[in-house]
């Protein structure tokens, strides 16, 4: 993947962009978030994409947060399209127990999230984002081998041109280091479906 050709939609409060990695140090308040159930829009998080056309591909990423240490710290794949289309996957801290590992999805200004529980001394985590069309998947992995879904979406604004990468925030008043890693663009790792034919 080349690094060189990801841009910001919102600069961090510090960065590092190094040939193999990519580390954010996240400014408090930020977050992505669009009214459901808490009824705020956040719309401030530091957001690095690479733009393309491509109906088919995967996308993979590391991530590590030795350092996220607040309640929300989170860092992970995002695909802004604008303030009220993306989605966005990652672990988010809860306490020194546990966190959620989850996934927003965000469709014309209404965010979901559908989290699992995890442990908290888990401190790094692979995605896999992958498109086809219009429709989305991501996974995740603890090993960046076996990936595990985690979600099917679709995105009403998410046919033709769209943005992808990396994202960190601190919702609350924190701050931490998150690293991405091993970053690469694929082949469509999503297989098409052989299932029940459509309609």
């Amino acid at each position: 993947m080349n690094i060189n050709a990801l841009e910001w939609t919102r600069k961090p409060l510090d960065y590092t962009i190094k040939d193999d990695s990519i580390e954010i140090i996240t400014k408090p308040h930020t977050d992505l978030w669009q009214r459901t159930y808490y009824h705020f829009q956040n719309d401030n998080a530091p957001v690095l994409q690479i733009q393309t056309e491509e109906k088919y591909f995967s996308f993979v990423v590391k991530t590590q947060f030795d350092e996220s240490k607040r309640r929300f710290d989170q860092c992970g794949i995002v695909m802004y399209l604008d303030s009220e289309n993306w989605l966005k996957a990652s672990v988010e801290y809860e306490n020194d127990t546990y966190q959620h590992l989850g996934s927003v999805v965000t469709n014309d200004g209404y965010s979901d999230w559908a989290t699992t529980v995890i442990d908290a001394s888990v401190k790094s985590m692979w995605y896999r984002f992958s498109r086809r069309e219009d429709d989305y998947r991501i996974e995740y992995s603890t090993d960046g081998v076996t990936f595990n879904q985690m979600r099917i979406c679709h995105m009403s604004k998410g046919n033709g041109k769209i943005k992808f990468g990396i994202y960190a925030c601190s919702p609350e008043e924190s701050s931490f280091k998150a690293i991405f890693s091993n970053m690469q663009v694929t082949d469509c790792q999503w297989q098409a479906h052989d299932g029940q034919q459509p309609d």
